[in-house]
């Protein structure tokens, strides 16, 4: 039997054991285990990687504490506009949203794109439209209601400031002392050695002019190919557009040899911060070999692998 692996995250940035309360630790916890257990049982059940990635995704939305689907974070206009891009390396087929409303999971509109439509990429009404076609299950705004999210914008709505699920400390600190939100992401390696990436977002606090991050962006955000690694990937979205730090990935694999951890670590710790990029990504292979890596002060992460090795974690 092949190795079989999932990793997720819910997020990189100033995450610090000292803002943190027990209750909100265990609940952030709970949620990542919850996501892992669920995403995991598939693969033993020798489901897909894209079906593994899409569940655990699927709940992440779900949960009201993450930055995707329920619970993501305000515009500078006050409304919910939510990305998702899923890649899977067996085929390189990949489905990517970006600004789209009351899409309840966006992740399955982005597996929609992948599926049953002839492109890659749909934005803003088209992509709702297309949602609209295909079924996908539509809610109303209060839905995507979090308190914290509207008050987190409250602070910043009369200015020019924006706030990232990922921030840096100075800016953090004059736009709010909880910084603990975040992207969602998974990737999975399957027991028949195919891996699959996803992520998904509602973006930042106080985005204008229809502002899109590296999330959606195959390449940027999410990558994934067999003969190399999947990749998915949190943290200030303009540094990983300008680095394609999951596509980079797979290029130091492929063409310098090198392994999933080294070529992460390269991507994360050098090209990113040579561009001011804070954050992180995950990552697998197709021998079912994981890797996370984050320059940032936290990353809400978890891994599980039929070796039986298993753990959750939010700090450094």
């Amino acid at each position: 039997m092949q190795p079989f692996s999932l990793v997720i995250h819910g997020g990189a940035g100033t995450i610090l054991k000292s803002d943190m309360t027990p209750e909100l630790e265990k609940a952030y916890t709970n949620g990542l285990q919850m996501a892992l257990n669920k995403g995991f049982a598939i693969l033993e059940n020798k489901g897909t990687s894209i079906d593994a990635i899409r569940a655990a995704i699927t709940l992440l939305e779900d949960n009201i504490l993450f930055n995707a689907g329920r619970g993501s974070v305000f515009t500078k206009k006050g409304v919910q506009e939510m990305d998702a891009a899923i890649m899977d390396g067996a085929t390189m087929g990949a489905g990517s949203v970006t600004g789209v409303r009351n899409v309840m999971n966006p992740i399955e509109l982005a597996y929609e794109v992948m599926t049953n439509s002839n492109h890659v990429f749909l934005s803003g009404k088209g992509a709702n439209d297309f949602a609209i076609k295909r079924g996908v299950k539509l809610m109303p705004d209060d839905y995507f209601f979090s308190k914290f999210r509207y008050d987190q914008w409250k602070e910043i709505r009369d200015s020019d400031n924006y706030s990232l699920d990922h921030t840096n400390q100075d800016i953090a600190e004059l736009i709010m002392k909880d910084k603990k939100f975040g992207t969602v992401g998974a990737v999975a390696c399957d027991q028949y050695g195919n891996i699959a990436a996803a992520t998904s977002t509602g973006g930042m606090t106080n985005k204008k002019y229809g502002r899109i991050g590296d999330s959606p962006i195959i390449g940027a955000g999410t990558y994934a190919n067999n003969k190399t690694c999947a990749i998915s990937c949190t943290g200030h979205g303009e540094p990983f557009i300008r680095a394609v730090a999951a596509h980079d990935v797979n290029a130091l694999m492929e063409y310098k040899g090198l392994s999933l951890q080294d070529a992460m670590h390269e991507v994360v710790h050098h090209k990113l911060m040579d561009l001011n990029g804070e954050g992180g990504m995950i990552g697998v292979d197709s021998n079912g070999n994981t890797a996370i890596s984050f320059n940032s002060a936290g990353m809400y992460r978890a891994m599980k692998n039929s070796k039986g090795e298993s753990f959750v974690g939010i700090y450094k």
